[in-house]
């Protein structure tokens, strides 16, 4: 009985989360909600816009004045971290959790995400598990990115490879916050 009551705690919360808050027009209330009780880790100054997707509760740390926006999916089952000063854009999907298709069971496989600070993730963009992306470094729009990128490198393509390189000299404010979104 315990554990199905766990069971409905733990469901429960996520389909509040991507079903309910995730809808609501106020950062403030998303925010407390995915602190408090999506057990989330988000530093001041920091948004994530309507229709973001949690696949379990915890595991997310988010520096401050980082800004993730509208519809990105954050699957924080092996742990996202993100750094200070981040701007995520739309429908950017970040994958912490797979599977092992050479396992005869179908094992699943967990590996922690990875953002430095003052990275970019272009919209759509696709982090596979276990990628680590480096400071000040960009993931171009519809990328795949299935291993490391290096701080201040340029990525794109499918998939991601170095095509550019970035100023290292970076110094800016990635807070982002409409009224309403």
């Amino acid at each position: 009985m315990i554990s199905f009551l766990r069971r409905m705690w733990q469901d429960g919360r996520l389909y509040l989360a991507n079903n309910i808050v995730a809808h609501i027009p106020f950062h403030f209330i998303r925010l407390t909600f995915y602190r408090n009780v999506m057990k989330a880790s988000i530093g001041e100054g920091s948004s994530i816009f309507m229709g973001a997707w949690f696949d379990t509760p915890g595991g997310l740390v988010i520096g401050k004045n980082t800004t993730i926006n509208q519809r990105c999916r954050l699957d924080t089952r092996g742990t996202l971290s993100i750094g200070d000063n981040v701007s995520i854009s739309a429908e950017v999907c970040i994958l912490t959790a797979s599977h092992d298709i050479q396992s005869v069971g179908f094992d699943g496989m967990q590996e922690a995400v990875t953002i430095g600070d003052f990275a970019f993730i272009g919209t759509r963009a696709l982090i596979l598990p276990g990628v680590a992306i480096g400071k000040g470094a960009v993931v171009a729009a519809g990328s795949v990115v299935t291993r490391n990128v290096e701080p201040y490198t340029v990525v794109g393509g499918v998939p991601a490879r170095a095509i550019g390189s970035r100023s290292t000299n970076l110094d800016y404010n990635a807070r982002y916050r409409r009224l309403y979104q």
